[in-house]
């Protein structure tokens, strides 16, 4: 029986048998205390360069509706950004936008992979038997990884609002782009994409697992409210569904 909580992550609605496993990898700003907040000043580890704000409310809204279970990081990304491999100076970066990172300054081989160990092994360990449990179900399933993006990057205000982002599996991203949400910007790999190192999750889960895959961004202004939230969750969902049902995912659940 999976554990629904440890230091790295947190299961949510664990035993769902809806047509997604859901991922959201900076759901949490926590830095344990032996890091000393990777000498950051407080607005820093409040801010979205330590976590994906409002991110994790709107994945639960689609875990409920979808009966789906969820995966929440629960460590910082600025610790380790379990998005990445342990390979990727992203992982533990030493400067994000204009914020630098004291506490990853000039990591040696050691210290990076004593992190690895302690963040990302065992939340991708749950991710990778969470998606196990869930394919024993014999009913098919697609993976949805969940972001939030700032609204001004760099001093650049980003127009988009909601970004569908793939790798080489484009099929439930597509499904999902062929639909509108009205009065929504949404674009395809915007504001990030393959190349930006962003799809690490959906390549080692989805792709690996041959399970139709998307990556969510929500442009975090939209979703700082649980009425924006409810409002985002729900036009999601309006996507969502169609474009599961498109892909046969929904069948076995309306039956």
């Amino acid at each position: 029986m999976l554990a629904n909580r440890a230091e790295a992550y947190e299961i949510i609605n664990a035993d769902g048998l809806g047509p997604a496993v859901i991922v959201c990898e900076h759901a949490s700003n926590h830095f344990p205390a032996d890091y000393d907040g990777l000498g950051l000043e407080p607005s820093a580890r409040d801010s979205h360069a330590a976590w994906d704000p409002g991110a994790e409310d709107v994945a639960r809204r689609l875990s409920e509706a979808l009966e789906a279970p969820l995966i929440a990081g629960r460590i910082s990304r600025l610790v380790y950004d379990c998005n990445r491999p342990p390979e990727a100076p992203s992982a533990m970066p030493e400067r994000t936008e204009t914020i630098a990172v004291p506490g990853n300054v000039g990591l040696d081989e050691a210290a990076r992979a004593a992190r690895a160990a302690r963040v990302y092994a065992p939340f991708t360990r749950a991710t990778s038997d969470l998606i196990a449990r869930r394919g024993r179900a014999g009913t098919p399933f697609a993976l949805i990884t969940m972001h939030s993006f700032t609204p001004v990057w760099m001093g650049q205000p980003r127009a988009v609002e909601i970004g569908i982002l793939h790798d080489s599996d484009a099929r439930l991203a597509d499904a999902m782009l062929a639909q509108e949400v009205p009065g929504r910007q949404v674009e395809r790999n915007a504001p990030y994409g393959p190349a930006d190192g962003v799809t690490h999750s959906l390549r080692l889960h989805g792709i690996a697992n041959n399970l139709p895959n998307v990556m969510l961004e929500i442009r975090n202004d939209l979703i700082a409210t649980p009425a924006q939230q409810d409002r985002i969750a729900a036009e999601l969902l309006r996507v969502l569904r169609p474009a599961l049902a498109r892909l046969k995912l929904m069948e076995a659940h309306d039956a």
